[in-house]
């Protein structure tokens, strides 16, 4: 995995490619969030989940599936203060998604479930630059620290391009 930290980045970075009038900070707070619920399933290892299992690590809540349904949940709070329901949930659905994508360029671990639950399989991209994220308490380790500047120039560096560029080039330009 990415440093959830790095998720929330990315996630951020999404919302700011939308037109201003769509962005907002419950917007920002909510798809910064999202990115970073599936790794929740890391607390089932302690509990005996096996890592392989489809309730394991980057299994059920790692899919399209879980992105949709947690975007919808999401939207539809936002959507009661805000509305547009469809519109918001296609964001969150999106930031939540990057998740899943951004661990499938990582180089280790055994693959993301896309598909649950129609398959158990799990899948890498051809090509994985980011170094995988230690789990616990061996994040902060020499690893850690290895992996965070494998973000930072891979993930972070680019996300802070497109920021510095979107603000140079306001939204009455980009019509």
């Amino acid at each position: 995995m990415t440093t959830v930290v790095t998720h929330a980045v990315v996630a951020a970075t999404l919302v700011r490619l939308l037109p201003q009038r769509w962005r907002s900070r419950p917007l920002y707070v909510l798809a910064m969030l999202g990115s970073m619920v599936p790794d929740l399933d890391t607390i089932g290892l302690k509990f005996g989940i096996a890592y392989d299992s489809p309730y394991g690590h980057r299994g059920a809540t790692h899919s399209l599936l879980f992105a949709v349904v947690l975007g919808g949940l999401m939207a539809g709070w936002l959507a009661r203060r805000h509305g547009a329901l469809l519109r918001h949930w296609a964001i969150l659905a999106a930031c939540v998604f990057s998740h899943p994508v951004m661990d499938a360029l990582t180089n280790g671990g055994r693959g993301v479930a896309f598909f649950w639950p129609l398959s158990d399989a799990r899948f890498f991209f051809g090509l994985h630059p980011i170094m995988v994220s230690p789990i616990g308490a061996r994040f902060f380790s020499e690893r850690g620290l290895i992996t965070l500047e494998s973000e930072f120039v891979l993930v972070w560096i680019p996300c802070i391009v497109v920021w510095l560029v979107l603000a140079l080039w306001p939204d009455r330009k980009r019509r």
